[in-house]
């Protein structure tokens, strides 16, 4: 059975994480799988969006696998290791296209971890989150100490990280840490949906401006702003007019049909 499953349809993937009797635990094979799964559909041109998942409503994934870390230190170097294969966050990031976590259960530390590597989260009323890093005595090495400061407030992620204590889905939301919370049962329906409108978009484009804004982020302010200018002055030189004509119509109809 293999440990991690790619479904396309619609230019949209869905990834399972496919261990659902260990809580979708990153064992070495499970992350060797994933690099693959997510190289995959970074260079498929029939893949324009992915929903990254877990199998199951337990668990988006419980972290490192903690039965093999105990039984050999080997594993230890996992939590700093830059091969995508044993490295899962570097997994994802291979990815140039909109990656959105459907959280399905737990997250818990390398779990979590995981689920920052997403470029948008959402939640089913089953999802937690946990840093327990501090408890298991390993310190983060996948981007954790530091995104989850950025994202929900430095007090906030002390608080999570120095307790080792759950986060509620509907906290998540009102923190800013998931875009929004549904039902178990719409959670895949609701990720693919928003990867559908996120498929319609020009990839060239949509991978563009996740780099910028991604490129940024790991900046100051200052800095992501001169990045921005330059990188804009430089792609939008390029742009026809009739190009924007045409978009401009295309965005009108649209927005027409929403309301």
């Amino acid at each position: 059975m293999p440990l991690v499953l790619t479904e396309i349809e619609d230019a949209v993937a869905i990834v399972t994480l496919n261990r659902p009797e260990a809580m979708n635990a990153l064992s070495k094979s499970l992350r060797a799988e994933l690099a693959e799964a997510m190289l995959a559909v970074a260079s498929d041109d029939a893949v324009r969006a992915v929903v990254l998942t877990g199998a199951g409503q337990r668990a988006f994934t419980a972290g490192l696998d903690l039965k093999e870390l105990g039984a050999s230190t080997e594993g230890l170097g996992a939590a700093n290791a830059t091969d995508p294969r044993d490295n899962p966050v570097k997994a994802v990031e291979q990815c140039a296209k909109p990656v959105i976590g459907a959280i399905n259960g737990v997250a818990i530390t390398g779990g979590f971890e995981l689920a920052l590597a997403c470029d948008v989260l959402i939640a089913s009323t089953n999802a937690r989150f946990a840093d327990t890093h501090a408890r298991v005595g390993i310190m983060p090495g996948w981007g954790l100490s530091q995104k989850l400061s950025r994202m929900i407030g430095i007090s906030r992620a002390k608080e999570l990280s120095f307790t080792g204590n759950f986060l509620d889905a509907d906290t998540a939301e009102r923190w800013g840490l998931v875009n929004r919370v549904v039902e178990p049962d719409a959670l895949l329906p609701a990720a693919t949906a928003l990867a559908r409108d996120m498929a319609n978009i020009d990839p060239a484009m949509l991978a563009a401006y996740k780099t910028l804004i991604d490129d940024g982020y790991a900046m100051s302010f200052g800095q992501g702003l001169a990045l921005e200018a330059e990188r804009s002055t430089a792609a939008n030189g390029q742009v026809a007019p009739e190009s924007v004509e045409q978009a401009r119509l295309a965005v009108m109809a649209r927005g027409r049909a929403q309301s």
